[in-house]
C-alpha cells in the first residue's frame, strides 16, 4: 500500500489506525441512547454534521446548554468505561 501510494510508511500507518479507531468509536457510540448519540454526534462531527457548540446543540434541540453538557459528560464517561472494560480483556 505504501509503495502504491508514494506516501511516507509513517503517514499511511497513522491513517490507518485512525480509521481503526474511528470504527471501534463509532461501534460503541451505537451502545448509548438516541439523545446521548445526537448530542456527541453533534458535538465532534461524528457522521455528517458538522461540530457544533453546546449551545447550538442546545437550541436544535430545545434544552439548556447545561443539560448538554450534562448529558455530553454522561455519554463520554460510558465511553470511557466501555473502552477500559475492552482494554482489560
Amino acid at each position: 500500500m505504501i509503495d502504491i501510494l508514494g506516501t511516507d510508511p509513517e503517514v499511511v500507518a497513522d491513517m490507518v489506525e485512525n480509521a481503526f479507531e474511528k470504527n471501534r468509536l463509532l461501534e460503541k457510540v451505537h451502545k448509548l441512547s438516541r439523545r446521548e448519540k445526537k448530542v456527541l454526534e453533534m458535538r465532534f462531527g461524528l457522521g455528517t454534521s458538522a461540530r457544533k457548540t453546546q449551545r447550538e446543540i442546545a437550541r436544535a434541540l430545545g434544552i439548556s446548554r447545561s443539560y448538554v453538557s450534562r448529558i455530553e459528560k454522561r455519554a463520554l464517561n460510558k465511553l470511557t468505561k466501555d473502552f477500559n472494560v475492552e482494554g482489560c480483556q
